[in-house]
């Protein structure tokens, strides 16, 4: 409730009912991927998958309910965005930027999700 009024305070719309809502200057968006994104320095898939492993191992212990972790991942790891919209959504989750790098759940709890789980970066090696 207290993300909710903040934003209010601001000036931004929360969009939706019991479903997932997405906060945006007065409409309702789709997610989206984030934008292309380059590691400092070339990184192997292998490289890649371990980091987003350490990520999600990570992320509930700080903080969040484990069922919102659990549904930013399926959604994070969906190629299909409109399957992933519906994942966010059946979570009931409050999504402040289209590309998932900041979330909320129903009771105020952040959620910023690094864009390597969101999408792979421009330097990644690629092998045959």
């Amino acid at each position: 409730m207290f993300v909710c009024c903040y934003l209010l305070r601001r000036n931004i719309q929360i969009m939706g009912c019991s479903s997932s809502r997405t906060i945006v200057e007065g409409k309702k968006e789709k997610i989206r991927r984030p934008k292309t994104w380059k590691h400092p320095q070339p990184i192997s898939r292998a490289e890649l998958t371990q980091m987003r492993e350490e990520f999600w191992d990570t992320a509930p212990h700080y903080g969040g309910k484990k069922e919102i972790w659990d549904a930013l991942r399926a959604a994070a790891e969906e190629e299909d965005l409109s399957l992933a919209q519906t994942i966010i959504e059946s979570a009931g989750v409050i999504v402040q930027n289209t590309d998932l790098t900041i979330c909320y759940d129903e009771k105020g709890s952040k959620y910023e999700l690094p864009k390597y789980v969101l999408r792979d970066p421009s330097n990644l090696i690629r092998t045959k």
